[in-house]
Order: structure tokens, then sequence, then C-alpha cells
């Protein structure tokens, strides 16, 4: 089952990320967010959706659904409304490609990478978590998105504007220059059939392809002028290896660092995921540079981990208080004994039930389940007594028939008190709004409890009785 410290009370969100280098935000709001909001406005359970646009050429689109919409289909649906709205949108674009995904209301994690003696600059940090550190947490189930808030290595290319003017260069052919220059593309074999000779050999082509230094793109030819002469990047550019973009970055006890941002799914376990996620922690650390170590300043799981291990306490001492005070009155182990097996039937059964309808342990579901500690023995305490009773009354009959006897006088009852308990606390799963949403599963937990603390008294306490 899910651990967590609340239920899910957030609705169903999801993101649409898209990227577009150099554009401002008025431009990203007309070329992006424009065509993608006409296809995905009005997907099936959509409340409402809200879009953001920054100068750095960044859009995003939370759309936000209904209480009770399946996510992934959510999701799905959002996604082949974002694929029809994609050949309107420009090639730069759809080159980055546009991600999709579940929205996190919270972070789960965030772990800071840094330099122990500031020997590693941000660019190398950032490019090191991005090789060896971001890929292998992406394959961990329940973790829905990973941020690294800062840049890895690019190629800066300087534009000269007074010689680009003077040989009328302008800024689309130097563009469309490095897009087309700096590529892969299939070179094709030599001695491939069918051929006019024969040939028992064949050879792939390879050509340079993807650039990788400033030297080689200084090397792109831009435009071929009319006596011949080739107009070289290197001639009206100046090139260094820097940073795909300057406008983030992150500090760590205010040196530079490299931090991951990580947000679990709403359905996922919580500490499941962040024990996967330290886990590739401490399997990366022999391979960490020498002068760099890690942090963990932000960590969710510990304050989960540290409720429910107060929440499980106080349910295993109010077990314990229940036993007490059972045999302080009964008196006697024996009798003890048919009260105290209705405490793990129902909360085992209660658990079982409580996978079914996806429900969560949190601290909402176990403190129903304290509460309903005190109440699933009273059931129990009942047919005990009234067997005790009628043994007390006629000492010449057996427990079998003074077990049958207590039955006929005590069912009534038992359910009567079980429907008065249901008639109090179903109410509340039907709340309106997020108190509903919050309580629900508290109630409900309850009432699951109630029910099977009945069934239990009105078979199995009976049947220890007459034993």
């Amino acid at each position: 089952m899910p651990i967590a410290e609340y239920p899910s009370v957030t609705p169903p969100q999801v993101r649409v990320v898209a990227f577009m280098p150099g554009a401002s935000a008025e431009t990203v709001k007309e070329v992006i967010g424009n065509p993608i909001e006409e296809e995905v406005n009005g997907v099936d359970g959509m409340v409402y959706m809200q879009s953001r646009s920054t100068n750095d050429g960044r859009y995003f689109l939370n759309i936000t659904f209904e209480n009770g919409v399946d996510s992934d289909m959510a999701m799905v649906n959002v996604s082949n409304r974002v694929a029809v709205a994609e050949n309107m949108l420009p090639f730069e674009v759809r080159a980055r490609g546009i991600r999709i995904r579940k929205a996190a209301p919270d972070d789960l994690l965030a772990i800071a990478f840094y330099s122990k003696s500031g020997s590693m600059t941000e660019l190398e940090m950032n490019s090191w978590v991005e090789a060896n550190f971001m890929e292998r947490i992406a394959r961990i189930p329940g973790l829905a998105t990973s941020d690294l808030i800062g840049a890895t290595y690019g190629m800066r290319v300087w534009l000269d504007m007074d010689r680009m003017a003077s040989l009328g260069v302008s800024t689309v052919e130097v563009k469309n220059a490095i897009r087309e220059q700096n590529a892969v593309v299939p070179a094709g074999r030599i001695g491939q059939g069918p051929s006019r000779e024969n040939s028992a050999l064949q050879f792939n082509l390879i050509t340079e392809g993807r650039l990788s230094t400033a030297q080689e793109f200084e090397q792109i030819i831009v435009r071929t002028l009319v006596d011949g002469t080739h107009v070289y990047l290197g001639d009206i550019a100046d090139l260094e290896i820097g940073s795909q973009f300057y406008d983030a970055y992150a500090t760590y006890n205010g040196g530079a660092a490299a931090l991951v941002a990580m947000q679990a799914n709403p359905d996922a376990n919580a500490l499941e995921t962040g024990a996967a996620v330290k886990a590739v922690l401490e399997d990366i650390s022999s391979i960490l540079p020498a002068d760099m170590e890690y942090a963990i300043p932000y960590d969710t799981t510990q304050s989960v981990e540290a409720s429910i291990r107060s929440i499980v306490q106080t349910l295993f001492i109010a077990v314990l208080l229940v036993i007490a005070v059972t045999y302080l009155f009964l008196g006697n182990v024996r009798a003890t004994l048919a009260p105290v097996v209705a405490i793990p039937v129902s909360l085992i059964g209660t658990f079982a039930f409580m996978q079914m309808g996806g429900f969560s342990i949190n601290t909402v579901t176990l403190f129903g389940l304290i509460l309903a500690i005190g109440i699933v023995v009273d059931n129990a305490i009942l047919v005990v007594e009234n067997v005790e009773r009628i043994l007390n009354e006629n000492p010449k009959w057996d427990a079998k028939q003074s077990t049958i006897q207590a039955m006929k006088e005590v069912t009534g009852p038992i359910i009567a008190s079980t429907l008065v308990m249901l008639a109090v606390f179903i109410p509340v799963a039907m709340l309106p709004g997020i108190t509903g949403l919050m309580f629900a599963q508290f109630s409900i937990t309850i009432c699951i409890a109630l029910v099977l603390s009945a069934i239990n008294a009105l078979t199995l306490s009976p049947a220890l009785c007459a034993w």
C-alpha cells in the first residue's frame, strides 16, 4: 500500500512543457501557447488550465482535472490533443520535444552536488550529474519528475553584427547553417547492390556529424560568395563552450552546486521511492569525482517516517491498553481472549479493504484505526459478558448451550449498535470540498472496522465462547 503523510486531496494535474530558444514571453505565448491551448481546451474531465511563458523561451501549461479522474487517462488525452497541435509549432520546438507528464503537488527530495574545495565549476558539476545521475533515477518507479536546476555545456556563438552587415549575412542564415551542418545524416554505402560490377565487399560511409568543439563550429560555411570564397562562422562570430543559459543556478552553503529536485507520483509510496533514490546515491558515491560530494537539504520522507512511526507507536499502545482494561474487568484470560482476537481480525481485514479501495497508509487512516480499536472490542465484550451471565444463572448448561442462548439475546443489539455507529461516521465521508476528501478515508476506515467487528462478534466470538 502507498505510504504518505496525508491523503491525496489534490485534483489530478497534467503539465505540458515546451522550449523555444531565444524567444520572448510574447513570442512563446503566440507561437506555442495559443496552438496548444486551443487543442487542449475542453479535454475530458478538465476543470481549468493555467499557462506561463518566460523570457528565456520556456512554456508551461498546467491542466487541472476533476477529482476522481484517472491521472493516467488524463495524460493520454492531453498527449493526443498536443499531438494534433504539433504540426502548427515551429521546428525548433518540435525538434527539442514537448514533455507531457503528471504534475506532482509537492517535492519529494532535493539533492545538492557540490565541490568541497570549490575546484569544480557549476557547469562541470551539472554536466556530471546529467550524465551519471539523472538517467539512473529516471528509471525509478513512482518518481514523477526530476529536474536539474542549472544548465549543462552549450556552444555560445557571439555574433559580430558589423561584420555580418558588411557581408550581408543575416542571423537566419547563421541559424540555418548551424542546424544543417551540425547534424548526423546517413552518407550511404559503397558496393551495395545492385551495381554494375559485382562487389564482394560493402563499405559504410561515416561522416562527421555532430560538432563538439569551438574549432569545428568555426568551420561551418555560412555563405559562398560570388568569387567562390566561403564565409565561415568563425569569420563573423566568436565561439566558446559555455552554459546553455545563465538565468538559473543553484548554491549550497554559499558555493556553486548542482541541485536536483524530485517529485513523486501522487499514488506512489513516498518512502519506497525516496529509498530507491538514496540507493542510487549510494551506488554512484564510488564514482563521484574526487572533489565532489552530495547532500540532501530537503527530504520529506523523514517527516513522513516520523509521523507514521509516532502513529504506529500510538496504535500499539492503544492495543495494549484495550487488552489490559478488558482483562481487568472480565477477570480471566479465557474470557479476555474473544474480545482481544477481534482487534487483529478487524485491523487486518480493514487493511485489506483499504488496499482494494486505493487508500494509502497515512496519519488520517491510522488515526481512524486507533479510534476503532476501542470500538471493535465492544461487540465481542457484549457477547462474552452475556455468555458469562447465562453460565452463572444456569450452572447445568454447558458453554455451547449458553452461547446459543446468549446470541439469541444479543444478535439484534449488536446489529443495531453497529448501524448507529455507522450512521455517525458515514455522513463524514459525504462532506463536500477538501474537508470531505481529507476525512473520507478516516470515516470509511472506521466504518469498515465496525462492520468487520460486528461480523466477528456474530461468528468468531461465539465460536470461541462455545469452545
